[in-house]
């Protein structure tokens, strides 16, 4: 079935069948999230868009000497059929979403990289445009899209692992090694990878919830604390030995490594212990607690 790169106005076909009752549930899940953050949601594709969107990128990530996209890229992946787009007030880009394909066999889209105007924060433009690629994908029969994020970032892992039901399913260490920008500082870039499997029932349910109306906290009825938080901000090691774990994050990491760069050093050493030791024991990261961290659960 043909669809149009602006999922707007994006008509079912005439025999829909269980497949394409869960695309059209996708696509019509996207329009509403694009609708409540005010925002158009498309494919870019000329050189005024993509130039756009270099340079919001370089923004956000303080790179402007060294954008973390080029206009080059953006514009061969386009030319490729990946996923380039972008969220629009008007004809001003506020967010851009890029990612490409695995490889044939994995059957995925690797979301590389998504982001939002500062401004715009706290008004859901991140959320329309995941759902925007959800159903873009789904749309070209990919049902899982894997991308990373850092695990120190408590609104990232919330926004993840709660608003979007996507699973982290690997730690990886000083995964791109040093980065050198505003957002990651000189530190390692360690990254969760995380599996975002788009026909399951969580995930669309997390889809079609409105902001104001979120899935209830993860139990954490008897879990044991692998890392928590001392009174002086600093991290405290605990026991990776429970069925349930708590693993704490810092409340604003990217604040404590302008202000305390050995603290935030501290805060990547003690999760990558906790999160590596509990990954590699079988456990299992099944939600995240704004106040207590992830929440990691291991099967008997």
């Amino acid at each position: 079935m043909s669809r149009p790169e602006n999922l707007t106005g994006l008509q079912t076909g005439p025999e829909p069948n269980h497949l394409d009752a869960a695309v059209d549930e996708a696509v019509g899940q996207a329009q509403a999230a694009a609708a409540a953050a005010g925002v158009d949601v498309r494919a870019l594709t000329d050189f005024g868009d993509l130039d756009q969107a270099v340079r919001l990128l370089a923004r956000i990530w303080g790179r402007d000497a060294n954008p973390p996209m080029n206009l080059e890229l953006l514009r061969a992946f386009g030319k490729a059929g990946n996923y380039v787009s972008g969220a629009f007030v008007g004809e001003r880009l506020v967010g851009a979403c890029v990612g490409f394909f695995h490889a044939p066999s994995e059957d995925a889209l690797h979301s590389h990289i998504a982001g939002v105007s500062p401004e715009m924060t706290g008004r859901a433009v991140g959320f329309a445009l995941k759902l925007h690629q959800r159903a873009w994908a789904m749309s070209r029969g990919v049902d899982r899209v894997a991308w990373t994020f850092d695990p120190l970032v408590a609104r990232n892992a919330h926004f993840n692992v709660v608003k979007l039901a996507a699973r982290p399913i690997e730690y990886m260490p000083n995964f791109y090694g040093l980065m050198l920008d505003t957002l990651n500082g000189d530190g390692d870039s360690d990254r969760l990878l995380v599996r975002w499997s788009l026909r399951d029932p969580a995930v669309a349910d997390a889809c079609g919830r409105s902001g104001e109306h979120r899935p209830d906290p993860v139990p954490v009825a008897g879990a044991v604390v692998a890392v928590g938080t001392a009174a002086d901000g600093s991290p405290a090691p605990g026991r990776l030995d429970g069925a349930i774990s708590l693993v704490a994050v810092p409340r604003d990491i990217t604040a404590l490594r302008a202000s305390d760069p050995a603290l935030a050093a501290h805060w990547r050493r003690a999760v990558r212990d906790a999160m590596t030791g509990l990954l590699a024991q079988g456990a299992a990261v099944v939600g995240f607690d704004r106040a207590r961290g992830y929440v990691l659960r291991r099967e008997p």
